[in-house]
């Protein structure tokens, strides 16, 4: 278990297939913000309510030169099949052996009711046009976080 990539930090590299097929590179982002968010499952409650906000904000957020991109370790027909069902707006890309999870520290252990596994935590990385993290929520809680996302674009911006 890695720890999580801090602030200030050059995001890790990744080079990840995405829902349309094709492969979605962080080096061919330069000069854009990024906004990866890792999350746990395709098509369950709380990742469906994460990914249909940031569906429906995408405009907002292109305003402010960024793009969005979603991660977990479910594969390219759970992908295709959770982004169809919701419109998804953004692609999603299939960390299926979680090795970008685990660069950014997304990929910890936890504990549901006494059962200890392995798998992504819910969070969010904010990567600027040169490629280093801005921003870093860990422990994200669904409701609101697009805003959060959002207002810290807009200060990144501003930066």
């Amino acid at each position: 278990m890695a720890d999580w990539i801090e602030p200030h930090a050059k995001a890790p590299a990744f080079s990840l297939r995405a829902t349309d097929g094709t492969t979605v590179k962080l080096s061919e982002l330069k000069g854009k913000a990024v906004v990866l968010y890792f999350y746990p499952k395709d098509d369950t409650p709380g990742c469906t309510k994460e990914a249909c906000a940031f569906r429906d904000r995408l405009a907002e957020i292109k305003k402010l030169g960024a793009v969005v991109l979603g991660v977990s370790a479910d594969d390219d027909a759970s992908h295709k099949k959770f982004s169809e069902k919701f419109s998804l707006n953004f692609p999603l890309l299939a960390d299926t052996d979680h090795k970008i999870a685990e660069k950014y520290g997304a990929w910890r252990e936890k504990n549901m009711y006494g059962k200890v596994s392995m798998g992504i935590q819910r969070s969010t990385f904010l990567i600027d046009g040169s490629g280093a993290v801005a921003k870093v929520w860990k422990k994200v809680s669904v409701d609101g976080h697009d805003q959060q996302v959002i207002d810290a674009l807009k200060a990144l911006a501003d930066a």
